[in-house]
C-alpha cells in the first residue's frame, strides 16, 4: 500500500511511524526525506528570518522556486497515495493535506500516540488509533485484505 504521513517537523514519533509501516512492507511518503536527493522543504532555505514575515512577504514566499518544489513533492505524493495517516501532534498544514485527501477519497486515519484536545471534525477520518499496536494491527490487516 501506498500511505502519505501527514505531520510536523517537531512531531517526534513521525520517524516511528515512518519506519514501522515501511517494515511493514508499505511504500511511504516521507516529508522530512522526500527523495534521495531532497530533504525537505523548510522556510529557513528561503530566508532565515522567516519567522518575521509580514503577510505580503509570505504570500511572496509562496511564489520561490524552493517553496514550489516543497510543495509538487508533497502535493503529487498525496495524489500517489492510496492513505493517509496523520500523526499527532501537527499543524495547519498536515490538518490540510489530510482534509484534501479525505475530500479525495482516500482513508484516512488518525494517529495519535499521546493525549491531545479532542476535534469534533475528525469524525469525517476512518478512525482515530491510540497505539503503535492498533497501528501495526491495522496496517497488517489492510496489506493481508489487498486494501
Amino acid at each position: 500500500m501506498k500511505i502519505y504521513v501527514a505531520s510536523s517537523w517537531r512531531n517526534e514519533y513521525q520517524p516511528e511511524v515512518v519506519k514501522l509501516l515501511k517494515e511493514l512492507g508499505h511504500e511511504v511518503y516521507d516529508f522530512r526525506s522526500p527523495s534521495g536527493t531532497d530533504k525537505g522543504f523548510s522556510w529557513s532555505e528561503i530566508d532565515p528570518n522567516w519567522e518575521d514575515w509580514t503577510s505580503e512577504e509570505y504570500k511572496e514566499a509562496l511564489k520561490h522556486q524552493r517553496a514550489e518544489q516543497g510543495f509538487n513533492l508533497d502535493f503529487n505524493a498525496m495524489k500517489w497515495a492510496d492513505v493517509c495517516v496523520m500523526v499527532l501532534p501537527c499543524g495547519r498544514s498536515a490538518n490540510t493535506e489530510a482534509g484534501w485527501m479525505k475530500g479525495a477519497g482516500k482513508k484516512v486515519y488518525v494517529y495519535q500516540p499521546v493525549k491531545q484536545e479532542p476535534e469534533l471534525m475528525y469524525k469525517i477520518y476512518d478512525d482515530i488509533i491510540n497505539s503503535v499496536e492498533e497501528l501495526t494491527s491495522l496496517f497488517s490487516t489492510l496489506e493481508q485484505l489487498n486494501f
